[in-house]
């Protein structure tokens, strides 16, 4: 055993690789258990106390498109995916400071003390810059009077996804159908007046093309079929078109939007729309954070060869939403939701080849930021 490693949540200390090796002999002297977990159409795999993998059957190898069980003996779940976490401490998976909120290592640990659990859970990778969701399931198992745990996972990436992206875009595109309605109503009872209305009605029907783009535009990133239509910008008239949008938006209502007076200027090149839309996302979730007749500042400056634009407001996060803030399913604002802060990062970085994150803190509260190329190459 390794010893004294140090863990922010679940012990670190791993079993060394010959006596998982014989772990995993114990269950060549019980066929029927390697034949039952064969014929499940489902990933199984069973863990010793340590988390750690002695066995895979064949529809888990093949999810993982790993041809032998050889190759991720003695690693923990995490480790095999190359969950962002894994690497952060010398224990591994489950043992940083973010693994607190793994579904996955939470419903282990609960089997350790003997009980079943089913969880979700969402993980982050290196390897392929993918993000998935899962339905764990976690099991307490004895072999040859050992202790082991049956853990089976499902991916659930393309349910969450579909099921926020039908949540967002049906809450969105209804409230402004029915803003546009209502206007068409007024109109309709007070034809007199309808040039009082003709800039409403224009705007609002802008808006409704603009969150039915954004949704086909999330789905085409995540399918990587987004196409980038590079134009020349300037910072400051990105700046004015974003306090423009949300001065009189409704989340902005006795809020102030204002831009930092030291705020730097630069003409630069990028694709508009989806650089407004991150952009747009960083500021509704800082007016949404904002109380009453607090501002949301926002700012551009010129790093070398780079524009950072930045949207500062004055409430502190917590730390248990900073480590889950770019997850995909991820929300504050409840289930079917949490696409906003994870398009921020698929867009700005991906395809921007930006630089997204925050900083947080009591005193100043929370700024999100993109550094941007200055001249973007597809």
């Amino acid at each position: 055993m390794v010893n004294q490693i140090k863990t922010y949540y679940a012990p670190a200390e791993k079993l060394k690789i010959n006596d998982v090796k014989k772990q995993n002999k114990v269950l060549e002297t019980l066929p029927q258990i390697k034949f039952f977990l064969d014929t499940i159409p489902n990933a199984y795999f069973i863990l010793n106390e340590q988390r750690q993998i002695i066995y895979a059957n064949k529809i888990a190898l093949e999810a993982l498109d790993v041809s032998q069980i050889e190759n991720i003996l003695g690693m923990r779940f995490g480790e095999v995916l190359s969950c962002t976490h894994a690497k952060e401490m010398p224990g591994g998976c489950g043992t940083a400071e973010a693994c607190q909120h793994c579904g996955a290592v939470n419903a282990i640990q609960t089997s350790l003390k003997n009980k079943s659990d089913i969880r979700e859970c969402r993980i982050s990778t290196d390897s392929n810059d993918k993000d998935y969701d899962f339905r764990v399931w976690s099991n307490p198992y004895e072999i040859a009077g050992e202790k082991f745990i049956l853990f089976s996972i499902a991916d659930i990436s393309d349910e969450k996804r579909r099921r926020a992206l039908e949540t967002i875009f049906f809450h969105d595109v209804l409230n402004t159908a029915g803003g546009i309605k209502g206007i068409s109503s007024l109109i309709h009872d007070f034809p007199e007046e309808v040039n009082d209305f003709k800039d409403i009605l224009y705007d609002s029907s802008k808006h409704l093309i603009n969150e039915i783009q954004a949704q086909r535009d999330l789905a085409n990133a995540e399918n990587n079929d987004l196409k980038l239509h590079i134009v020349k910008l300037n910072s400051k008239y990105i700046l004015e078109l974003i306090k423009g949008i949300y001065s009189s938006h409704d989340i902005a209502m006795n809020k102030t939007i204002e831009i930092d007076p030291k705020s730097e200027y630069s003409n630069f090149e990028s694709d508009e729309p989806l650089l407004v839309r991150v952009l747009s996302n960083m500021t509704k979730n800082a007016l949404e954070a904002s109380e009453e007749n607090q501002v949301v500042t926002i700012k551009s400056e010129i790093e070398g060869e780079y524009i950072k634009f930045s949207i500062h407001n004055q409430k502190f996060m917590s730390r248990e939403i900073q480590l889950q803030i770019f997850q995909r399913s991820f929300s504050t604002k409840g289930a079917g939701r949490g696409l906003g802060t994870y398009s921020i990062k698929l867009l700005g970085e991906k395809y921007l080849k930006g630089k997204v994150g925050f900083d947080t803190s009591r005193d100043f509260g929370t700024t999100f930021y993109g550094k941007f190329p200055i001249k973007l190459v597809e």
